[in-house]
């Protein structure tokens, strides 16, 4: 994958940038596997708005997504490589040879062609699904388990890739994108390989525009309010905030503060904190 970059006809396209379509198959997406997908912009059941700044943006349908792979032991063929407005890494549409078709994560080194498998002793490839205890130390995988049976939960994002650090009785040991270190039982399933689109997180949007296409709506920081609208608001000029810590409009405090539960289930399986 690479970045296109634009020339600077404009102030917007100056410093403008776009990932590059020209690997990825141009046809529509199977409509089998498509499906409504109306979202809430930051409201929740009763209506209420939790998190700002969301509304608008263009048009998306949803990508079903077999995250549990369920063809077992069926070989599947990679036919090709699609777009995914919800998501930042790329699709593959894999079908077996049965007839079936689903979409998956695409891996970095898979092509179109490619035979997919997922089995307890399927070989060490990009691609293949094997069950964390059958996966060799050192190994990068992705689309991590943390239940058994509910489908991929952890390293879903583009360009991410855990690494398999150390077994012990019935965990494994897995060092994540975050830096955390934690145990998973052994026979969750993994994704052998790296998520595709690694160069994602350097794409520059260029102008406002964009960001609203995308559902994202302006943010004022709260330095620039009325004291009464905001506890960082209010004084002369460029005034500090007036606290030891930032807050929320609400009096809560935000940037930085741990909203981690101090008595979450899974800390007793967590070996090192994420920086």
């Amino acid at each position: 994958m690479s970045i296109r970059l634009l020339k600077p006809y404009t102030p917007s396209t100056r410093h403008q940038s776009y990932c590059n379509f020209k690997f990825l198959t141009q046809q529509q997406p199977q409509k089998h596997l498509l499906q409504h997908y109306s979202r809430a912009n930051g409201r929740n059941s009763t209506g209420h708005i939790t998190s700002r700044h969301r509304g608008g943006g263009h048009k998306r349908r949803f990508r079903q997504i077999d995250f549990q792979r369920k063809s077992y032991c069926l070989p599947m063929k990679i036919l090709a490589f699609e777009y995914d407005p919800n998501r930042s890494v790329y699709l593959s549409l894999i079908k077996s040879f049965n007839g079936t078709k689903q979409y998956i994560l695409k891996s970095e080194h898979n092509k179109i062609g490619d035979i997919v498998i997922s089995h307890s002793r399927a070989p060490i490839s990009s691609g293949n699904v094997l069950p964390l205890k059958n996966i060799p130390l050192g190994t990068q995988i992705h689309n991590i388990e943390i239940h058994p049976g509910k489908g991929a939960q952890l390293v879903r994002s583009a360009g991410t890739s855990a690494q398999v650090i150390a077994k012990e009785l019935k965990y494994v040991t897995i060092k994540l994108p975050s830096g955390e270190v934690r145990n998973i039982l052994n026979h969750c399933w993994a994704t052998i390989g790296e998520l595709s689109n690694f160069e994602w997180n350097q794409i520059q949007f260029g102008k406002a525009g964009r960001k609203r296409w995308l559902n994202k709506r302006p943010s004022v920081r709260g330095s620039v309010m009325n004291a009464v609208d905001h506890p960082h608001g209010g004084g002369e000029g460029r005034s500090p905030i007036g606290k030891t810590h930032p807050v929320t409009p609400w009096g809560v405090p935000t940037l930085g503060k741990k909203t981690r539960q101090t008595r979450k289930y899974s800390n007793s399986l967590i070996l090192k904190q994420r920086k």
